[in-house]
């Protein structure tokens, strides 16, 4: 066990344990570290705490102080200047004619680093960009590329709901999300019921995903038939999950009826399976491109989570046994890799060797296929690598 505290460095960002050492420190202290990219200035977000040697990243970062006033007024300042960072950015791109859309600039706090966070559709070719950043800023420059979730958590703003956003306001993480939840909820399957400012499946589709799943447990399905505790035989109409109460038509005296039951008072078989809501075949498609982009975001997070573990803790160790196993589930290629190096030696013994295989090996990273070599490899959905200078 060691004793720590959790550090965050922006609203809602991702916590870090540091070493606390001798200082008072109390939830809410402002603080100043050291991390992989600097000094940083951050917020203590709960009392000192023990935890399991599992879950940290060894060597353990100590607070260097409590932040002064002289530190706040720092930090300010470096507010107010990123400001004008952005700006200066903004008319470079324009110049370059990128097609990025930057979100967000930020200072370290001492300043050593200016990072510079942007949406893009493609892969972009920045290094002029870098290049006449750092000869206006004379620091270190870093441009990295984001989702569209990650846009919104910069920015935030207000939802549907009427609140601020739930990833710019309190969730550290994403969770994943999937339309099952949506169905489990009872909710219109319309994408655009379902779908946040950001276009992906509302994060708050995750937070009453046990309690709905418990409920639904003791209710029946509409279209379901059942039989009343005042001996009808009815068919399900409507249901209320959270008040757990049951609309079923039943006859009397050949004249249907509607009547209100509490799901106690019903006898039914639950269906495996229940009645899918029938969709236009523009939703259909609009609901299966969601479900797609869902799964590229889970990859997509999980590699910002470890960008960002190195970029704060300075250290490939993912922070956690959970992290390493669905980073390593997702990026893990050594098996495709053996069995792809089996088969080529095998074809330079028969003489068989392709060109084409050949080319490929020898230009395996894509940022120096046709001779260059710069920082902007892409993945499948959105790159997200580093470009510094």
């Amino acid at each position: 066990m060691a004793e720590v505290v959790s550090v965050r460095f922006r609203t809602a960002g991702k916590l870090y344990y540091f070493d606390p050492l001798e200082f008072d420190i109390k939830k809410g202290d402002h603080v100043i570290v050291e991390t992989a990219r600097g000094m940083e200035y951050g917020t203590v977000i709960g009392e000192r705490r023990e935890v399991a040697e599992e879950n940290i990243v060894r060597p353990l970062k100590p607070i260097i102080r409590i932040a002064t006033q002289e530190d706040d007024e720092k930090e300010a300042d470096n507010l107010a200047v990123r400001e004008e960072a952005y700006k200066i950015c903004k008319e470079k791109i324009a110049k370059h004619a990128l097609p990025m859309k930057l979100v967000e600039a930020e200072y370290t706090f001492d300043r050593k680093k200016l990072m510079f966070y942007f949406t893009a559709d493609n892969r972009i070719d920045f290094r002029e960009l870098v290049k006449d950043l750092a000869a206006v800023f004379k620091t270190r420059i870093e441009l990295r590329q984001i989702g569209v979730r990650d846009e919104i958590k910069l920015l935030g703003g207000v939802g549907m709901c009427g609140r601020e956003f739930c990833c710019h306001s309190y969730l550290h993480e994403f969770a994943p999300v999937s339309i099952k939840m949506a169905k489990e909820q009872n909710l219109s399957l319309n994408p655009a019921n379902v779908s946040g400012v950001c276009g992906r499946l509302m994060c708050c589709l995750k937070n009453e995903e046990e309690t709905y799943e418990e409920l639904n447990k003791t209710m029946p399905g509409v279209g379901d038939s059942v039989k009343t505790n005042d001996g009808y035989n009815g068919e399900v109409v409507s249901i209320n999950v959270l008040r757990q109460k049951v609309r079923v038509v039943i006859e009397i005296k050949d004249e249907k009826e509607i009547r209100e039951y509490n799901a106690s008072e019903l006898y039914f078989k639950k269906n495996a399976k229940k009645d899918k809501e029938v969709l236009s075949e523009e939703d259909r498609k609009a609901l299966e491109l969601l479900e797609k982009q869902e799964q590229e975001d889970i990859i997509e997070t999980e590699r910002e989570q470890e960008e960002e573990l190195r970029d704060i803790i300075g250290t490939d160790k993912p922070h956690s046994n959970n992290d390493k196993k669905h980073f390593d589930k997702k990026n893990d290629s050594s098996k495709s890799f053996n069995k792809q190096g089996k088969k080529d030696r095998k074809d330079w013994k028969d003489g068989k060797q392709d060109k084409s295989k050949s080319d490929n090996k020898k230009g395996g990273n894509p940022a120096q296929k046709g001779g260059k070599n710069y920082h902007n490899n892409r993945r499948e959905s959105r790159p997200r690598h580093n470009g510094e200078e």
